[in-house]
């Protein structure tokens, strides 16, 4: 739980509260091994950040559920990135008095950029999706995304999910009550991207192979400005808050429509790769299967779904077996 700025021992009391519901702190400093006075510090912070409240009888104490406790935590360590970079970009005339000091001119890339409008985003946007080979994560906290952003993020997306670019998305459960919206989700579902919805998203958050990160200045106005950094801290720690968003959120083909009943048999080729990706537990051994390579073995299980329209690939191995072809 590092991630979230909690420390060894407010983790270690918390796990103990999870183990041993509504008990007494009593002498926990002995059971845990830890100083009274830490102990007294982590219930007091613990308490402060909702993840323990009083219990049924006096002196008790209840854990908060796990699902609240990373989804509180998650939300106040974004918030303090984000003020953290503010700060930071609110002092960039330290730099103009650095550079006073000295006649050299450095030439070393900034960590942080900020972007002015529009232009300036879709410019970068467009450089590191190209550039992108592994992965693009992408949080969004808007259930509507206005038309003009549709009609530019789909068909970038497309191109990417073609050279084999693995999306990953989080998005409101509103946004499937958007009908454009939900209609351009659902076409990237079925060209691979892997969607999942939360009830809300609180951040926007867009990382592109792990290393570079694009947020807004305003999350609920993405277009005004936003800051982009590369290989920093930050990213590492976004990327982090994003797996864990990812965790608690559900796979957005639970809220879509089943698909339709009347899909063509799969030919014997597609059925020996639907085989492999039930059996097998890693692609590597699946294309070594076939004879092929991880990327075209990947290529053929995301024909595969397409054809089934599933979602994900323990869908499709259930849509599969519904329809008796494994």
């Amino acid at each position: 739980m590092a991630v979230f700025g909690i420390s060894a021992a407010d983790e270690t009391v918390y796990r103990h509260f999870l183990r041993n519901p509504d008990t007494t702190p009593g002498h926990l400093h002995r059971l845990l091994d830890l100083g009274e006075e830490t102990v007294r510090a982590t219930l007091d912070k613990l308490a402060g950040l909702g993840l323990l409240r009083p219990g049924t009888a006096p002196g008790r104490i209840i854990p908060a559920a796990p699902e609240t406790a990373v989804a509180r935590l998650a939300e106040l360590r974004l918030r303090e990135l984000y003020q953290e970079v503010q700060r930071l970009t609110q002092n960039q005339h330290i730099l103009a008095t650095l550079r006073a000091e000295t006649p050299v001119r450095h030439n070393a890339p900034r960590g942080i950029e900020q972007l002015d409008g529009w232009p300036q985003i879709r410019d970068r946007i467009d450089d590191l999706a190209f550039f992108t080979r592994q992965e693009v994560l992408y949080a969004e906290p808007m259930g509507e995304v206005p038309a003009e952003r549709v009609a530019y993020c789909e068909p970038l997306a497309l191109r990417a999910l073609r050279r084999g670019v693995r999306i990953r998305a989080v998005v409101p459960a509103a946004a499937l009550d958007h009908q454009p919206t939900a209609a351009m989700l659902s076409k990237l579902v079925s060209h691979g991207a892997r969607m999942r919805i939360a009830d809300t998203v609180t951040e926007h958050v867009l990382v592109f192979d792990g290393h570079s990160a694009l947020m807004p200045l305003d999350p609920w106005d993405s277009i005004r400005g936003a800051l982009l950094t590369r290989g920093t801290t930050l990213v590492a720690n976004l990327v982090g808050l994003f797996e864990k968003t990812w965790e608690g959120a559900e796979d957005i083909g639970v809220r879509l429509e089943r698909p339709g009943e009347d899909v063509a048999p799969l030919s014997d080729g597609e059925l020996r790769v639907l085989q492999l990706m039930c059996t097998v537990g890693k692609d590597e051994a699946g294309a070594r299967g076939l004879g092929v390579s991880v990327r075209t073995y990947r290529r053929y299980i995301a024909d595969v779904m397409r054809r089934l329209g599933a979602t994900s690939r323990a869908q499709a191995a259930l849509l599969a077996r519904e329809r008796g072809w494994i």
